[in-house]
C-alpha cells in the first residue's frame, strides 16, 4: 500500500508539472510552435503503437492511418453528440476539466472502436506474413478513408464538422497530448518487456520456432495489431480536437508512410527510440516548410543520409533507461577520482 500511494504521489506530482508547463508554453510561445509540439506528442503515440508491431513483434503493416481515422472520426462524433448534456451535468466543474472529461470520454471510444477496427482486420489477416500483410492492411487503410470520403453522415469529402458553425471542439492542448503519450510509452514498455513482450520478440526473431514451442503466435500478433490500433485511435481523437474539422484527407496512405518513417529513424524495437523518431521527423517536416515544393525532396535526402550513416536509426534497438545513464555518469565520475 504504501509503494502504491508513492506511485500516487509521484503521478499527481507529474500531471501538476505537466499543468504547470502548459501554462508557460501558452504563455509564452506563439501559437504556431505550440502546434508543433502537440504535433510532436501525437507523432510520438502514432510511433510507439505502431513499434509494437513493426519493431517488437517483426510484422509489417502499412495502414495505421486508417486506425487513426478511426479514432479520429469515432471521437469528434462522440464528444459533439454528448458534449451539452455532460457539460450541463458537470457544471459545477471548472469549464476547463469539464471539457477535459468530455475528451477523454471521446477518447476512450474512439480507442475502443480503433481496437476492434485492429481485432476484425487482424484476427483473419495475420495468418499472413511479409508483403501479403502488407497489401492487406494498405487496403484496409484505404477502404476506411473511401467510406469516411463517401458517408454524408461524417461530412463526406468535404470534412466533418459536426453540423456547427464553430465545427469539431478543440479541447486538446499540450497537457493532454502529453498526458496520454506518457501513459501509452508506460504501457508499451511495461508490454514490451513483459513475458508477453517476450513472446513478441521470439515471433519476430523466429516464427516457426515459436509455434514449435507451443506459442500461440496469431493470437499475441492479434493482441499486438488490437492494442497498437487503440493506441493510433488515441492520436486521431487527439488530432480531430486540435482543429475545427477532421477531413479524410488527413489519413491517406502518406500518412501511414511518415509513421513508417518515424519508428525506422527511431529505431525499428526501441519504445524510446519510436519516441525520438515521431518528434524528429515531425519536427523536421515542419522546419523544412520554408523550402516550399523542395520540401520533400530535402526531407527525403535527410533520411537518405540517416540510412547510410545510421542505417539501425537513432537509438537503434537500444532503450533510453535513467538509471543506467545515472549509472554511466557515476562511473565516469569515479574512475576521475
Amino acid at each position: 500500500m504504501k509503494r502504491w500511494g508513492v506511485r500516487f504521489a509521484v503521478t499527481l506530482a507529474l500531471l501538476g508539472c505537466l499543468f504547470g508547463l502548459k501554462l508557460v508554453l501558452e504563455e509564452f510561445l506563439i501559437d504556431y510552435v505550440v502546434r508543433i509540439i502537440l504535433f510532436a506528442g501525437i507523432n510520438a503515440i502514432l510511433a510507439v503503437g505502431l513499434n509494437l508491431i513493426n519493431g517488437t513483434t517483426g510484422q509489417f503493416s502499412i495502414g495505421h492511418a486508417g486506425f487513426m481515422a478511426v479514432g479520429a472520426y469515432a471521437t469528434a462524433f462522440t464528444v459533439i453528440q454528448i458534449e451539452d448534456s455532460m457539460t450541463a451535468t458537470l457544471a459545477g466543474l471548472p469549464p476547463y476539466l469539464a471539457h477535459g472529461l468530455v475528451l477523454n470520454v471521446g477518447l476512450l471510444v474512439g480507442a475502443a472502436l480503433a481496437g476492434l477496427a485492429g481485432l476484425l482486420v487482424g484476427a483473419p489477416s495475420l495468418r499472413l506474413r511479409g508483403d501479403y500483410l502488407a497489401i492487406v492492411t494498405l487496403g484496409f487503410g484505404e477502404i476506411i478513408r473511401l467510406l469516411i470520403n463517401n458517408t454524408a453522415a461524417l461530412g463526406g469529402a468535404t470534412g466533418y464538422g459536426g453540423g456547427r458553425a464553430l465545427g469539431v471542439p478543440t479541447y486538446t492542448d499540450f497537457f493532454w497530448v502529453f498526458a496520454w503519450a506518457a501513459l501509452i510509452v508506460w504501457l508499451v514498455k511495461n508490454l514490451t518487456f513483459s513475458s508477453y513482450g517476450r513472446a513478441l520478440m521470439v515471433i519476430r526473431e523466429d516464427e516457426i520456432s515459436a509455434e514449435s514451442v507451443g506459442l500461440p503466435t496469431t493470437r499475441f500478433k492479434v493482441l499486438a495489431f488490437v492494442v497498437s490500433a487503440a493506441t493510433a485511435g488515441i492520436a486521431g481523437g487527439l488530432f480531430a480536437h486540435l482543429q475545427n474539422t477532421v477531413h479524410p484527407d488527413n489519413f491517406k496512405f502518406d500518412r501511414s508512410i511518415d509513421i513508417i518513417v518515424m519508428i525506422i529513424v527511431g529505431g525499428m524495437g526501441s519504445v524510446t527510440g519510436a519516441v525520438v523518431g515521431g518528434v524528429v521527423v515531425g519536427a523536421a517536416l515542419e522546419l523544412l516548410r520554408p523550402f516550399g515544393a523542395y520540401r520533400l525532396v530535402a526531407y527525403a535526402l535527410l533520411l537518405v543520409l540517416l540510412m547510410i550513416f545510421r542505417p539501425q536509426g537513432i537509438l537503434g534497438t537500444r532503450e533510453f533507461r535513467p538509471k543506467a545513464i545515472a549509472a554511466m555518469f557515476r562511473r565516469r565520475g569515479e574512475a576521475r577520482k
